[in-house]
């Protein structure tokens, strides 16, 4: 059985996926609150590590932290969605993926307020 999508390369390709990421983005942010409030906090916590970061690694950590969130609460939704698509009854099977998502969500936010809580300390009472 052949794919006709598998045999793109080059600049075709390149567009092709950066249209399919493009279309993820705007799925995510129209059809998961979550990720929608996650955008509305990195508009302001990316900047904001500019500001807090004292030196490129801690402007990193900061703002990757923040993306990180937004990268697991993307797989998360995939997986849910693929869940959805299979069935909406109950499954253990199903339960368990979810709630595996839903423990990678929490777990990068746990992260991101870890860094930024020490990033805080670190600035404003030299922690």
């Amino acid at each position: 059985m052949s794919n006709e999508f598998k045999g793109r390369t080059g600049i075709d390709r390149i567009v092709r996926a950066a249209g399919h990421s493009a279309s993820g983005l705007r799925l995510a942010y129209t059809g998961e609150n979550a990720f929608k409030q996650e955008v509305w906090l990195a508009a302001a916590m990316l900047p904001a590590s500019l500001w807090l970061g004292q030196g490129w690694v801690q402007v990193t950590l900061l703002a990757g932290s923040v993306l990180l969130v937004m990268i697991v609460e993307l797989l998360n939704s995939g997986i849910e969605a693929v869940v959805d698509r299979v069935s909406y009854e109950w499954h253990e099977l199903s339960k368990r993926a979810k709630d595996l998502g839903s423990a990678a969500v929490m777990l990068s936010l746990l992260l991101c307020a870890g860094i930024w809580i020490a990033a805080l300390a670190q600035r404003f009472w030299g922690i």
